[in-house]
């Protein structure tokens, strides 16, 4: 296994960096940065937003061997110090930009200034399940995945309500390197850090959406209270009419919640 490389696009103005918060934000497997881009407009005035591609996904270059959620926490740190040498960073991400986000807390917490992990778990689904995925995509393409993904991703009538935006997004579905996507599935058949999430003691927030059913809010609320267990400070928030992916679906509503998070972690000497 080999570090994967992961490229960003930056969503806040153009302006020199380190004035501002850098905010890092992740992806669900299967979106781009445009699962960010409302949301970080939103937050752009007070934060520098940041947003990264998955391997094989938008900007960053496809994959060329199978990596880990803990090797895409590395690839994540090398970025932000390509970008920040050296840097302390908030980080939000979605489903596997989220449970990135745990390998962060876990591994490289001296980094973070606030985590907010969203639609996401400390484990999510079952390895066999991403393993069949897995083999699907690698033999007939990421376009097999489109219709399952649709439902997965939405809740009720946001595709009615916003034909264009839940188009694009699932043009970045099919347009990702099958085998990425695949060594994505297989990275995440082998994430499980339930018994790690007592060592995060970055202020975290965790997101749920009420119409989640890959990352239910139960899976969100084990997060937060695995943290408080071991010590550390988290909560659980729930969206109503929100499935999987919440900065898409809410933009204002997250853009609010991580406002929050920043500006308290920013007043309590987080960035000193």
């Amino acid at each position: 296994m080999a570090r994967p490389t992961v490229k960003a696009v930056l969503l806040s103005p153009h302006r020199p960096l380190g004035d501002k918060p850098l905010l890092v934000v992740g992806p669900s497997l299967g979106t781009s940065t445009l699962l960010w881009s409302q949301a970080g407009a939103l937050l752009g005035d007070a934060v520098d937003v940041v947003a990264w591609d998955l391997p094989g996904h938008g900007t960053s270059p496809a994959a060329k061997e199978t990596f880990t959620v803990a090797e895409l926490a590395d690839a994540v740190v090398e970025l932000v110090d390509s970008i920040a040498p050296g840097a302390r960073f908030h980080y939000a991400g979605v489903s596997l930009g989220g449970a990135t986000g745990l390998q962060l807390g876990i591994k490289h917490g001296e980094r973070l200034k606030s985590l907010s992990v969203q639609c996401t778990g400390a484990k999510i689904g079952t390895p066999e399940g991403w393993l069949e995925r897995a083999e699907t995509v690698r033999s007939q393409g990421t376009p097999v995945m489109i219709q399952g993904s649709a439902q997965r991703w939405f809740g009720p009538g946001f595709m009615e309500r916003e034909p264009e935006l839940s188009g694009r997004l699932l043009h970045s579905l099919r347009d990702a390197d099958r085998f990425s996507y695949a060594f994505c599935c297989e990275a995440l058949a082998g994430y499980d850090v339930r018994d790690e999430l007592g060592s995060i003691r970055v202020p975290t927030q965790a997101l749920a959406g009420a119409e989640d059913t890959v990352a239910t809010p139960s899976l969100v609320e084990a997060i937060a209270d695995g943290i408080t267990a071991g010590g550390g400070t988290a909560n659980a928030v729930t969206l109503e009419g929100v499935a999987h992916l919440a900065p898409f679906e809410a933009p204002g509503h997250v853009a609010g919640l991580l406002r929050t998070l920043i500006t308290w972690a920013e007043s309590r000497g987080a960035g000193e």
